[in-house]
């Protein structure tokens, strides 16, 4: 049995069927850390699915009826750890002829592709908050009241760079205009992205479209996990102020432009995020987020139930 047909069918679910659910939903606003681990999980997923139909398409002859052990060992990989049976991938293995070279690498070249490119995405950020950094250092004041670095700026602004060596960033107008409740509700959400490490997600987002650029997942998910994840950080900043106090710093702030590579409370959402700090504040209901998280945890893995159904 070949499941180069199922797998292709899964693909295409998850990378244009799944983005225009999404983008319908009303759950992901209300449950925006879920929402930004569903479209990871998708994205993760639809990788997967993409290199096991590489392999699928190389091997036509795949011997799934075995399930995932029997594709391992028809591919020789439950042998690999023994050093003398390095053969296995050339020579016949209990009476299963052994699959092309193709088959074994073409897989590893997607998930190669979206790793490098994964790392790549994250190494040149690293080396825009470096200089960032080494600006700051010069030209501004670091407050161990805030907690953050003090940058002489006109306009009321606060980022940060996230990574190994994360700023908070406040400019001294926003130190001048906002209370001091506000302030330290900006600087929560400031801290928010630095303590999820969200630029992660946004690396892998830009580096998914990178490999898959055709694809509407690809094009839809990093719009959207940039939008999910300053809500993620709103809401860490509410569980400590009052909603007031978050929306009218947001709206103080709404003007603001982060430096390429760091994060912002204002910015051009900062208006859709107001709405729904100010609006009625309800959850998913527990059976929909219970299933979103069995799905979130599950999704990158389905592709290989979907090769190697279980039993078959």
């Amino acid at each position: 049995m070949n499941a180069a047909p199922a797998l292709l069918a899964y693909a295409a679910g998850v990378g244009l069927v799944g983005p225009r659910v999404l983008l319908r939903s009303a759950w992901p606003h209300r449950a925006p850390a879920l929402g930004a681990a569903v479209w990871t999980a998708l994205m993760l997923s639809f990788t997967l699915a993409v290199a096991l139909v590489t392999a699928q398409l190389a091997m036509p002859s795949g011997h799934l009826h075995t399930g995932l052990f029997g594709l391992l060992h028809a591919c020789g990989l439950d042998r690999l750890a023994d050093p003398g049976t390095l053969g296995a991938l050339t020579t016949p293995l209990d009476g299963v002829a052994a699959p092309p070279l193709a088959a074994v690498v073409a897989p590893f070249a997607v998930l190669g592709g979206l790793a490098g490119a994964f790392l790549f995405r994250l190494a040149r950020a690293g080396r825009l908050r470096a200089r960032h950094r080494d600006r700051l250092d010069k030209v501004g004041v670091r407050s161990a009241r805030l907690g953050a670095t003090v940058l002489p700026h006109r306009t009321a602004a606060a980022w940060c760079l996230p990574g190994l060596r994360s700023r908070v960033v406040v400019s001294d107008a926003a130190v001048r205009l906002l209370t001091d409740e506000q302030l330290d509700a900006v600087l929560e959400h400031e801290r928010a992205h630095v303590a999820g490490r969200h630029h992660l997600p946004l690396a892998l987002a830009d580096a998914f479209a990178t490999v898959f650029p055709w694809l509407p997942l690809a094009r839809h998910a990093r719009a959207e996990l940039a939008v999910l994840l300053e809500m993620v950080a709103d809401d860490r900043s509410l569980r400590s102020h009052p909603y007031e106090v978050v929306a009218t710093a947001m709206y103080e702030m709404a003007a603001a432009r982060a430096p390429k590579g760091a994060f912002a409370v204002g910015g051009p959402t900062a208006l859709l995020r107001m709405r729904r700090v100010l609006g009625p504040r309800r959850s998913p209901h527990p059976a929909l987020r219970g299933s979103l998280v069995s799905f979130a945890l599950a999704a990158p893995l389905l592709p290989l139930l979907v090769a190697c159904p279980p039993g078959l």
